[in-house]
C-alpha cells in the first residue's frame, strides 16, 4: 500500500471499498451463472439440435448476459460517482478543490498494483480468519484497561480536533482578509468610476458651453442678416414708390399731350409731331412698366 501513497486510515477505506466491489462482483457472477443454468434446465432438453435452434439459444443467452453485464457496468459507474460525491463533499467543507485525472484510470502499472493489493489483502484476510477460528479467544479486558484505551483515544481525537480548529481559524482568517481586500478593491473601483464620471461631466460641460456659443453666434448672424434684409426691403419699397410717382407724372404728361393733340388735330405737321411724341411717351411708359415688373412681379 505504500507504493500507492496511502496512510493507514486511507488504506482501510480502500480495502473496505474493494471488499464492497468484490461482493458486488461475486453477486453478479452468480447471476450470470444462473442464466446459464436456467438455459440448461429449460432449453437443453433434447439430445440433438439444429443449427437454427442452437443459434436461437445462443442469441437468447447473449441478450441475457449482455443485459446483466451492462446493468453491472452502469451500476458500477453510478457507485463511483457516489463515492466521488462523498469525497468532494468532505473537501468542500474545508474550502478545498479536488482534481481528478481520468488518464490515470488506464495506467497498467497502477492497475496491476491494485490487483496485487487485492490478491494479497484477501489472501491474508482468509488466512487470518482461519487462524482466528483455530485460536482460543482472548479474555475480555478489565474495566481499567478499557478506560485507559478510551482515554488515549479521546486524547488523540481531541488533539486532532484542536488541529482542525486551528486550521479552520487560519482558513477563516484568510477568507476574512480576502473579503477585506475585495471590499477595498470595490471601493477603489467606485472612486475611479466617480472620478471618471466627473471628468466626463467636465468635458460635457465644455461641449455644452461651446454649443451655446455657437448658437449665440448663429443667432447674431441671423439677426444681422435679418436687419440687412429689412434695409434692402425698405430700399426696394422706396424705389417702387419713386417708380409709381414717375408713372403718375408720365400719365399726366400723356393726358396733357392728348389734350394738345385734340386741339391741333387739324394741323398735319403738328399732328405728326404729336404722334411722335405720343409714341415716345408710350415707349417710356413701357420702359417704366418693365421697371415696375422687377419690383412687383405679381402685378
Amino acid at each position: 500500500m505504500a507504493e500507492l501513497g496511502f496512510n493507514e486510515h486511507h488504506q482501510n477505506e480502500v480495502i473496505n471499498y474493494m471488499r464492497f466491489a468484490r461482493s458486488k462482483r461475486a453477486l453478479r457472477l452468480k447471476t450470470i451463472d444462473s442464466c446459464f443454468q436456467d438455459l440448461k434446465e429449460s432449453r437443453l432438453t433434447e439430445e440433438t439440435f439444429t443449427v437454427d435452434e442452437v443459434t436461437d439459444l445462443l442469441e437468447g443467452l447473449r441478450a441475457v448476459v449482455r443485459g446483466e453485464v451492462e446493468t453491472e457496468l452502469i451500476n458500477t459507474a453510478h457507485t463511483n460517482v457516489l463515492l466521488l460525491r462523498q469525497l468532494f463533499s468532505q473537501a468542500e467543507k474545508f474550502y478545498l478543490k479536488l482534481q481528478t485525472d481520468a488518464s490515470e484510470l488506464e495506467n497498467r502499472d497502477l492497475l496491476e498494483q491494485v490487483a496485487e493489493l487485492e490478491k494479497a489483502e484477501f489472501k491474508s484476510t482468509n488466512r487470518k480468519a482461519t487462524q482466528e477460528s483455530s485460536k482460543p479467544k482472548l479474555a475480555p479486558l478489565n474495566e481499567g484497561g478499557v478506560s485507559e484505551l478510551l482515554n488515549k483515544e479521546i486524547s488523540r481525537l481531541q488533539e486532532e480536533n484542536d488541529k482542525l480548529k486551528s486550521r479552520l481559524r487560519m482558513i477563516e482568517s484568510q477568507a476574512t482578509s480576502a473579503l477585506d481586500e475585495k471590499c477595498k478593491m470595490e471601493q477603489a473601483l467606485k472612486d475611479l468610476q466617480r472620478v471618471q464620471g466627473d471628468q466626463q461631466w467636465a468635458v460635457r460641460s465644455q461641449e455644452i458651453d461651446s454649443l451655446e456659443q455657437s448658437v449665440a453666434t448663429l443667432k447674431a448672424n441671423f439677426q444681422d442678416a435679418l436687419s440687412t434684409s429689412s434695409a434692402t426691403q425698405k430700399d426696394l419699397q422706396h424705389n417702387l414708390v419713386s417708380a409709381k410717382h414717375d408713372l403718375l407724372r408720365l400719365q399726366d404728361q400723356l393726358t396733357e399731350a392728348e389734350r394738345e393733340l385734340e386741339k391741333k388735330f387739324q394741323q398735319t405737321a403738328a399732328y405728326r409731331n404729336m404722334k411722335e411724341m405720343l409714341t415716345k411717351k408710350n415707349e417710356q411708359i413701357k420702359e417704366i412698366r418693365k421697371r415696375l415688373q422687377k419690383y412687383e412681379p405679381d402685378e
